[in-house]
């Protein structure tokens, strides 16, 4: 059965008779999914069929091959395993808002279940269904796995503050999750997914291809690989970008073809030292529940006017400071800077479509000092991140910019010129933390970016 608390109902319309439609959209894999056994559960309740529809559409700053590719390649996987337990999975192309509810109505669908997303214009697309469709909908947060409403009801000021409350609620929600079952009430859907014209229909950018390879089964086998080879020195490697020490999963978490849930449950189990344990949950837990925290409850969390109110005043107050280098998008997206570092990390996000995350924080940082103004730094900064990263596009990638320009979940600094009290990194402190000359030299400036 599942927690209550993780669903909310949008509209106050009653359910029909008709079958359960699922909108899956954050989480893209058929196991491990709260959603998917909550439309699941309705179903078999009515003794109606379950569909699950996905609609997809070109979203500008994310419209590139590698991207793309990522995710129809997840989802191919995604619509094999739903046949085999006897549920139709269908692609609309469209906008959710414009294509659902007339594939519902053509079905005759009975209700609607959709994924939880803070961003702003899932949110306002989840309203639009909700009035448009004449039957329940509702909302159900398989991505967290303490709830979003229900681990704060308010944005809370940094990791501190938000640690004790997501700690209390951890035992109630970190439990094994139920398995997707063979579904005994059969519809025929006429509507069949052309996945070889999609991405020609899609009109997407050319671009480098990824070497992550995608799907739920892969990104399982990514899990147990990590668990089994970097997790016992997780927290020891993890900041040296030199060192494959990170997980690799951030772009199976993004995509939901990876359950964070699952993710925790397999890392409480190993056999590894609790303090690289402890490491990797804080960011798995913490930190990305913190950034969907910020994302729902701030409606400016991409803005200067999304930040604390020390920050915002220190941005003011320094606004006019000169900057010795200034560089357009243009520039910053070739790697064309005066800094061989920053071209170097710029060259890595290009070329693997995954930066490592100490660099992301130097990254955006130096985008602050050499643009004319801090709204302009967060631009260039999401319009990059949200190009080239496998895991852009998300709460994480949003929190990471504006901790590093903004100073969101951190604290005051001592004051400088340009930054104000936003915390400072410079390219001598890159050089105390890891060997930047070898990571220059694997990815600097003898390689072209862009021919």
């Amino acid at each position: 059965m599942l927690d209550e608390r993780r669903i909310r109902n949008l509209n106050t319309a009653p359910a029909g008779t008709g079958p359960v439609v699922y909108l899956m959209q954050r989480d893209q894999r058929a196991q491990d999914n709260w959603a998917l056994l909550h439309a699941q559960e309705q179903a078999l309740k009515n003794k109606v069929p379950l569909i699950v529809v996905f609609s997809v559409f070109t979203i500008p700053s994310r419209a590139t091959e590698r991207i793309y590719d990522f995710m129809l390649t997840g989802l191919k996987e995604v619509e094999e395993t739903l046949a085999k337990l006897q549920i139709p999975f269908v692609v609309l192309e469209g906008k959710a808002e414009d294509m659902v509810p007339s594939f519902v109505k053509k079905i005759d669908g009975g209700e609607l279940v959709l994924d939880f997303n803070p961003l702003r214009r899932v949110k306002e697309q989840h309203s639009t269904l909700a009035k448009k469709l004449p039957m329940r909908v509702s909302e159900v947060d398989s991505h967290n796995i303490v709830p979003c409403w229900q681990a704060s009801p308010k944005e809370e000021f940094a990791a501190y503050t938000f640690r004790p409350k997501i700690n209390r609620l951890l035992s109630d929600f970190l439990t094994d999750i139920p398995t997707l079952k063979k579904h005994p009430y059969t519809i025929e859907v006429k509507l069949k997914n052309n996945w070889q014209l999609l991405p020609d229909n899609l009109k997407l950018e050319p671009s480098q291809e990824s070497k992550y390879k995608t799907g739920e089964t892969l990104a399982k086998k990514r899990l147990r690989e990590f668990i089994e080879t970097r997790l016992p020195s997780y927290h020891l490697d993890r900041n040296d970008p030199n060192k494959d020490g990170q997980s690799g999963i951030s772009p199976y978490l993004h995509f939901g073809q990876l359950s964070a849930q699952r993710v925790a449950l397999e890392v409480k189990a190993a056999r590894a030292p609790k303090d690289a344990k402890d490491a990797f949950l804080e960011e798995l837990i913490v930190r990305k529940e913190l950034a969907d925290n910020y994302c729902f409850y701030n409606e400016h969390y991409d803005k200067v006017a999304g930040a604390h109110a020390w920050a915002q005043k220190t941005i003011e107050e320094h606004k006019n400071d000169s900057r010795e280098h200034l560089y357009t998008k243009e520039q910053f997206e070739r790697g064309d800077t005066h800094d061989e570092l920053w071209n170097a990390m710029q060259q890595q996000m290009v070329e693997e479509g995954k930066m490592h995350g100490w660099c992301r924080m130097y990254w955006a940082k130096k985008i602050l000092e050499w643009t004319p103004d801090v709204q302009t730094a967060i631009d260039i900064a999401l319009y990059l991140n949200d190009k080239y990263e496998l895991d852009g596009g998300d709460p994480n990638g949003i929190c990471g910019v504006m901790w590093s320009i903004c100073g969101v979940h951190d604290r005051a600094w001592n004051e400088r010129e340009i930054f104000g009290k936003i915390r400072y990194m410079n390219f001598a402190g890159a050089k105390r933390k890891f060997d930047v000359k070898a990571y220059i030299e694997r990815y600097g400036k003898d390689k072209t970016l862009f021919d």
